[in-house]
């Protein structure tokens, strides 16, 4: 009934539910049971996409009959969390599970998330979660190698403390710029590879494309507005001129210093998007010109344009 334990029929219409792509707040409403309980029931029991009434209910009965008598509850203000904080870890970590997060990693996570300054040892974790201490390490290992975790030493103590500090999301955001950068690098070589007119070529010089806007937008471009500005300069110098150039003809004729020059052209040459939809070319040692991006034109676009 609603308020007690779920019974094996109401596991088997949370998988159906589930199936039918119903959320965990709708499932709750027809069950007449909280949001909390349906999503820590499927984060303790499976995945949205992965939830089996059948072993669901066997795994909640095996629970069941390893569980000791309930101890007293622990006093308000000692760094235990409360039932509606458990509650948010759950359910937080079972949204975080659904988009890729181990989900025994994504209960840590939101675990650390919501302690304290000092963070937590991963006795506390152990504690906290009622899991494993080798379920912790490997989790806090996992987000070690993401830099999402920082370890401290414990003062006054012989562990180590996990804290999530607030340069977190900065080398998060780092690393996944960084990985969008390195994703169309490797995609534009793959359109040379297979060629611009194949299949595959136009496929991966969409995603080169996709990929390497995301990562000028999310880096907001290491750039100085000035050089930037150069570096149209010299395309449109190029554009204008109709043939190829030198540094030395390039500098010349815009009156700059050839560093200036340089810069401006390495400046193209590292953040291909400036001059899109053209691209720099180099032609010779210190000879420059321009062309098309190869992705952005099919063959048969091309020869039209040539008739």
């Amino acid at each position: 009934m609603p308020g007690g334990r779920l019974t094996h029929e109401d596991r088997r219409r949370i998988a159906e539910w589930l199936a039918d792509g119903l959320g965990f707040a709708e499932i709750g409403r027809r069950l007449g049971r909280p949001t909390s309980t349906i999503s820590r029931e499927v984060a303790r029991n499976g995945e949205p996409g992965n939830y089996l009434a059948d072993q669901a209910q066997q795994t909640a009965g095996d629970r069941a009959r390893r569980s000791k008598p309930a101890r007293p509850a622990e006093p308000v203000g000692d760094g235990q969390p409360t039932e509606v904080e458990r509650d948010f870890v759950d359910t937080f970590a079972t949204l975080l599970a659904a988009t890729g997060l181990p989900r025994m990693t994504a209960r840590v996570f939101v675990c650390l998330l919501t302690a304290d300054a000092g963070g937590l040892t991963a006795g506390d974790l152990v504690r906290r979660l009622q899991v494993s201490p080798a379920s912790v390490s490997k989790s806090i290992a996992f987000l070690e190698a993401l830099e999402l975790v920082v370890r401290q030493p414990d003062p006054g103590g012989r562990r180590d403390r996990y804290v999530i500090d607030d340069d977190a999301w900065l080398r998060a955001w780092r690393a996944d710029t960084s990985a969008h950068g390195e994703i169309a690098t490797a995609a534009q070589q793959g359109v040379e590879v297979f060629g611009a007119d194949t299949t595959a070529g136009r496929r991966l010089g969409r995603m080169g494309q996709f990929f390497a806007r995301l990562s000028d937008q999310m880096s907001g471009s290491n750039l100085a507005e000035s050089v930037v500005y150069d570096a149209l300069t010299v395309l449109a110098a190029l554009v204008h001129a109709g043939r190829p150039l030198s540094l030395d003809a390039l500098a010349t004729a815009l009156g700059w210093p050839q560093e200036r020059t340089a810069a401006a052209l390495d400046a193209n040459q590292r953040q291909p998007a400036i001059a899109d939809p053209l691209v720099l070319r180099v032609v010779g040692p210190g000879i420059y010109t321009f062309t098309t991006r190869t992705d952005r034109l099919s063959a048969a676009q091309r020869e039209a344009l040539e008739k």
